[in-house]
Parts: structure tokens; C-alpha cells; sequence
């Protein structure tokens, strides 16, 4: 009698834990994944200046050097370019120069405006965040605009091998240095969403990678400071190994956190800067006939020369995406935000339009 009065008691207490899990489950509890279903959906992007638009022109003020945030958040950046259903909010929290630091959480006091992840936070607990889109990483230790600028360099000075002989040699070390970095950044970002109440499936983090902005089929008549001062084996090196070395790197940091990956490494090719000769002026003998470009040449603010503050970024704008290559970028992250591929890239379609091609068709892809 004993026992039977034991597994009774056993019983009730089973149930009133079954119980007390189905009323829970039932409850929009703050601490748990449900809470986020309640509200609005909103897309976020962060990282650098590929995503706050920079080269697209028009700056949100308070991002264009007012107190000494130079962010650059351009209404033509991709998070804009997004087909979203009605009453979905989008966020660009990205900053032009960024390094990977900035988008985590390790406080930036010397920065403007301080941690991405942290604003992420921040949205998080406001909107249901639908997917969180992160683009950094070439600021760090691989410093592209400074090999770009390096380049240039040894155009002018004529130096022989280009500026390709010296990074063809660190650049791997450069790129795997940079690894842990945005791990770590990617890693806070999950961090700040575990703690709003979401769960790794419950949202879409996507890393992007790079874009070359020049090529070797530059115009002759453009390779110079009307346009991409260059030696042609430097253009050849950093389309064809400098850029694809630093994606492979973005790739792995993907890897590691459970991220998916957008390949933009091949992006460009026929619409980088001085593709297409002068207004006038034919392709030379040889020269095949491009597209659009789709990157700003060597660009100059002549008028922000005149400003002791303004004058470290009046070339700010050169080599990223003009407002034509920011609608062409965001086409093809709509593409792949939209599906459910792990890895893609962005490459032309038919019509010479990017579109996200997962990596199990790109053999046949153009």
C-alpha cells in the first residue's frame, strides 16, 4: 500500500511538472526565444564601408565628419537595396573604416559612436531581428585601403615589382592574423542575441566577404591620376589572389561561428573602376568592351582640403561601390538573405545582373 502511494505521489509530481512546461511554453517569458515572435522584424547590417554605403554619396548626417564621425551611412548602401515585405524595419549600423574591435563588443572610447554589437543589443530587444548581416575585416591586420594606397605608391614611383612583390609574401599572414579577430567580433553578436532571447535558428547571421574595385583590364588611358594609377601586375594581384586570400579568410571565421557565407570576391569582374574608356574616347586595340562600372575612381573632395579636420578624408570615397555597385551588391544580398543556401556567391546572371548563386550551382553559373 506503501508503494503504490510512493508512485501516485511520483505521479502527481511528473504532472505538475508537464504541467507547469506547457504553461510556460505557453507564456511570452522575456528570458526565452519566444519573447522576440511579438515584435516588429527588422534586418541589421554591420561592419565596414561596403555596407554603410560608402561611395554612394548622400551621408545621413551626423556621418559625415560632424564630430569626428566619418561613418558614411549612405541611403544607396545594400541593408536600402532590400526587396523586405511591408512593416519590416532596416538598420545600418555600419561604419566606414571599421576594424573588427568596433563591431564587437572590446570598447572603442577613441570611436565616435562605440560598439556596433552593442546598438545591436540594444535593437534587439525592440524589434525581432530577422537577419544580421556583418561585413569587416579587411580594416584589420590585412589594412586594404593601406595596400591600395601602397600601390598607388609605387605607380608613382615607378617601383619595380609594384607594391604585389612585398604583400604577396606577408599577405597570408596578414589574412590568418585577421581570422581570430572576426571570430571574435561574430562570436559578441551571438552573445548579445542569446542574451535578447534568441536562438542561433531562430535568426540569419551572414558574413560577407570582399569586392576587387580595380582590375588589369583597366583603360590605358585611365591608368593614371585621372582615374586608377596602378602598375597592371598589381591590379592582376589584387583582383586575382589579394582579394580571393582575404574571402577564404572570411570564410573560415564563418565556419566558426555557424555563419552563413556570401562570397562577393568575383563580384566586380568587368565593372571595376576604369574599365570603360573616357566619354569619347573608344577601347583601344585589344581592349574588350565592359560594363558600367560599378567602383568610384581615384576620387577627390577638393573642397575638403581647405579643413585642417577634413582634409584626411577627402579621398575617402576612392575605389569603394558607386550608388550603381551598392544596387548591384544589394540585389544579390536580397538574393541570398531570401533563400536558404549556407554559402554563395555573387556572380552575373543572363542579363549581367548579380544574383546569390549557392555553391552547389556554380559550376554551371556564367
Amino acid at each position: 500500500m506503501r508503494a503504490h502511494k510512493s508512485r501516485f505521489l511520483a505521479l502527481l509530481a511528473v504532472c505538475g511538472v508537464l504541467a507547469l512546461a506547457i504553461l510556460v511554453s505557453d507564456q511570452n517569458v522575456p528570458s526565452l526565444p519566444q519573447q522576440p515572435e511579438r515584435l516588429p522584424a527588422a534586418v541589421v547590417t554591420l561592419g565596414d564601408s561596403t555596407l554603410s554605403g560608402e561611395g554612394g554619396g548622400n551621408y545621413e548626417a551626423g556621418t559625415n565628419g560632424e564630430n569626428g564621425d566619418w561613418c558614411h551611412r549612405s541611403p544607396a548602401a545594400p541593408v536600402h537595396q532590400l526587396q523586405l515585405p511591408a512593416g519590416v524595419s532596416r538598420f545600418n549600423l555600419a561604419c566606414s573604416g571599421a576594424k573588427a574591435k568596433l563591431v564587437g563588443l572590446e570598447p572603442s572610447p577613441e570611436h565616435a559612436e562605440g560598439s556596433q554589437t552593442a546598438r545591436l543589443a540594444e535593437l534587439a530587444g525592440h524589434y525581432r531581428i530577422t537577419d544580421v548581416v556583418v561585413q569587416v575585416g579587411a580594416n584589420d591586420d590585412p589594412g586594404f585601403t593601406e595596400a591600395v594606397n601602397s600601390c598607388v605608391q609605387a605607380w608613382a614611383r615607378r617601383v619595380p615589382g609594384g607594391c604585389s612583390a612585398q604583400l604577396r609574401e606577408q599577405w597570408p599572414q596578414k589574412v590568418a592574423a585577421m581570422e581570430p579577430k572576426v571570430v571574435a567580433a561574430l562570436q559578441d553578436v551571438r552573445a548579445v542575441m542569446d542574451r535578447a532571447g534568441y536562438t542561433p535558428s531562430s535568426y540569419s547571421l551572414v558574413v560577407q566577404s570582399y569586392a576587387s574595385p580595380v582590375s588589369p583590364e583597366v583603360a590605358p588611358q585611365l591608368q593614371n591620376l585621372s582615374g586608377c594609377p596602378f602598375q597592371t601586375g598589381d591590379l592582376q594581384w589584387i583582383r586575382d589572389s589579394g582579394v580571393p586570400e582575404l574571402s577564404a579568410g572570411l570564410r573560415r571565421a564563418a565556419d566558426a561561428v555557424g555563419a552563413r557565407f556570401l562570397d562577393l570576391s568575383r563580384a566586380g569582374i568587368g565593372h571595376e573602376a576604369c574599365t570603360t574608356p573616357p566619354p569619347g574616347q573608344p577601347p583601344q586595340p585589344g581592349q574588350a568592351e565592359r560594363g558600367p562600372e560599378w567602383f568610384t575612381r581615384l576620387t577627390v573632395d577638393w573642397e575638403s582640403l581647405q579643413y585642417d579636420d577634413r582634409a584626411p578624408h577627402a579621398m575617402q570615397e576612392s575605389f569603394h561601390a558607386n550608388p550603381l555597385g551598392h544596387e548591384q551588391l544589394g540585389r544579390c544580398l536580397n538574393d541570398f538573405i531570401g533563400g536558404d543556401a549556407p554559402q554563395a556567391a555573387c556572380l552575373p546572371d543572363a542579363s549581367g545582373r548579380l544574383r546569390a548563386v549557392p555553391e552547389s550551382a556554380q559550376v554551371a553559373a556564367p
